[in-house]
């Protein structure tokens, strides 16, 4: 149990699950954005295109209401609703490509920082340390192989 206890702490003291913890708080936090954006700016005008309704409120209904003589609901209406589902398609698309965006952002930045040829940007030591380490490697290796190679 103590071993488990002292991994925990070096697993959160790390940075690890404080990394986790920030970006699912700012995932979240984009989501709102993203789904803001989605319902409040660009579905308006898609539904003012297509009718005077909001888009959520497009429903294919398969089986009406059941009412009483009361106007009491005995059974709900069967619906399917279209223009919800597409609101949450346009919702993943966006969060999709803005990743998408990211995400080959980081990359580019990464491969630039690994590129050795490249001096705009330092290359990180560990990089510069296991190059130093290929090239003596490689040296190494055309040594023994001009000296004690095939005779």
């Amino acid at each position: 149990m103590k071993n488990f206890i002292k991994d925990f702490k070096e697993f959160a003291v790390k940075g690890n699950l404080v990394d986790l913890a920030i970006g699912i708080i700012i995932g979240t936090a984009f989501n709102k954005i993203v789904s803001s954006l989605v319902k409040d700016v660009i579905m308006p005008p898609f539904g003012l295109v297509f009718g005077e309704k909001g888009f959520t409120e497009y429903i294919w209904t398969l089986q009406e209401a059941n009412l009483d003589e009361n106007g009491e609901v005995i059974s709900e209406a069967v619906v399917i609703s279209y223009g919800t589902f597409l609101q949450h398609c346009l919702d993943f698309l966006i969060v999709a490509l803005t990743i998408f965006v990211v995400i080959r952002l980081f990359n580019k930045l990464k491969n630039k920082a690994e590129d050795e040829a490249e001096t705009s940007v330092p290359t990180p030591k560990d990089i510069q340390l296991l190059a130093e380490i290929r090239d003596l490697m490689k040296n190494q290796n055309e040594y023994f192989r001009d000296n004690f190679g095939k005779q």
